[in-house]
């Protein structure tokens, strides 16, 4: 039997090359069969989060409030941006490599001939992990869709749709009814089933019922309403008052924190958590990549908008931000993606594009995105007012963004979590 790696960037590399290409496995049939070969299950409360943008926002808020409460949490979440450890947390501190190691070893033992993917391997490992960790909690970020996503395997005793928009079309399907249906099958009879999209698809609704699912809905059976000092929260038969806005800028977070809201309130007899750990938890909440504002001058916007949907709450974030010279944005995006939609929801924001090839065979050519960007030149525009310029990577484009940005002007890195990533490397590196 060949020896299995003994560290996790070698364990990594292995699963890489296991599965070199691009395509994704639809379908929950082998990773179920190996869940149930390792045993795998929690003894506490699962919350699940799926949806097209804001599953990351409100699965770190639900961490820091609980966190806040005393509670032990466990929170896999992904992509990552630099450490593969930045998906699992325990009690709010990334797993450690050993920790990951065992996980893995314990899943290639158990696996015995059948074939798995990264993400399956990684997400039955890192589930694997949870289960033993003695959580008080578990939130799990469902990946791509729902009903056929690898942690579905897994039963949540509360299921949240964050929002439902065109995105993935190759596997989800092109309209929002067919991408609803999916995102549904994470939903559970008799058990609550959340949804935040202020307009959710017919099919979203009508699986909840076929199934029995408890379903709450934004607007019926949970709300917010806020003014420019604080907000308050809504639901069946529980009210917040007097909150702060979360430390995650943009203007879909409050959604974001009432479906989080929703899912205490649907466990308070388990979990109770009280006002202040409420108030708490939202102020101290962190979620990097999403309209996540760094210090200093020029300011410089990190946000891993890739689908018209984020483009458009990216927008009206920069548009809320005041008065800035000039915009300079870094952008590589995945060619699977509308492009030109996200390009039309970005274009009167941006002057300058630095436009970058990203490190996937998926990336979009950036000399073809460079034809698509001019097209948006404004009329009359000098070249002091407009440019738009190609490099080979992301670090390469920040570069350039950050050389040319004077004081009063802004960076806006999106388009893709590559290009975020490849941003975060560069600085991290530059500061060594």
């Amino acid at each position: 039997m060949p020896t299995t790696p003994t560290t996790l960037p070698d364990w990594l590399a292995l699963l890489e090359s296991r599965h070199a290409e691009t395509h994704i496995d639809m379908g929950l049939d082998r990773v179920r069969a190996v869940k149930e070969r390792l045993n795998l299950a929690f003894s506490c409360p699962v919350i699940m989060v799926a949806g097209t943008n804001g599953k990351g926002s409100t699965c770190a808020m639900l961490e820091a409030m609980l966190l806040q409460s005393g509670y032990r949490t466990g929170l896999y979440i992904k992509p990552h941006f630099l450490d593969f450890n930045e998906r699992a947390r325990i009690n709010g501190e990334m797993a450690s490599d050993e920790a990951l190691v065992s996980a893995f070893d314990v899943v290639e033992n158990a696996r015995g001939d059948i074939d798995l993917t990264y993400f399956e391997f990684t997400t039955l490992a890192i589930c694997q992990l949870l289960s033993t960790a003695q959580i008080d909690v578990a939130i799990l970020e469902v990946g791509l869709g729902g009903r056929l996503d690898a942690v579905n395997v897994i039963d949540a005793d509360v299921s949240i749709v964050t929002s439902i928009d065109i995105d993935h079309k190759d596997y989800l399907g092109d309209t929002r009814e067919a991408i609803g249906f999916e995102k549904a099958g994470i939903f559970r009879p008799g058990k609550p089933a959340i949804c935040s999209d202020p307009q959710p698809p017919a099919s979203l609704i009508k699986h909840a019922e076929d199934i029995g699912a408890d379903l709450w809905l934004i607007g019926r059976d949970f709300n917010y309403q806020g003014d420019k000092q604080q907000w308050a929260y809504g639901g069946r038969s529980q009210r917040r008052n007097s909150l702060a806005y979360p430390a995650l800028r943009g203007a879909n977070q409050l959604l974001n924190a009432s479906a989080a809201l929703a899912a205490l309130e649907v466990l308070r007899m388990l979990l109770p958590v009280g006002a202040q750990e409420v108030r708490a938890g939202l102020a101290m909440v962190e979620l990097p990549g999403r309209f996540q504002v760094l210090a200093g001058r020029p300011t410089t916007v990190l946000d891993v908008a890739h689908n018209p949907h984020a483009a458009a709450a990216l927008a009206q974030n920069l548009g809320n931000m005041g008065f800035h010279r000039f915009t300079y944005a870094v952008f590589g995006i995945m060619q699977d993606k509308d492009i030109d939609a996200v390009i039309e929801h970005m274009a009167p924001h941006v002057d300058h594009w630095c436009v970058a090839a990203l490190p996937s065979p998926r990336s979009a050519n950036p000399d073809e995105l460079a034809k698509k960007l001019e097209a948006s030149m404004p009329a009359g525009a000098k070249p002091d007012e407009f440019s738009v310029t190609t490099f080979a990577d992301p670090g390469a484009a920040f570069q350039d963004a950050t050389s040319r940005a004077g004081q009063d002007d802004r960076i806006v890195v999106f388009g893709s979590f590559y290009t975020v990533a490849g941003v975060m490397a560069a600085r991290k590196s530059s500061l060594h």
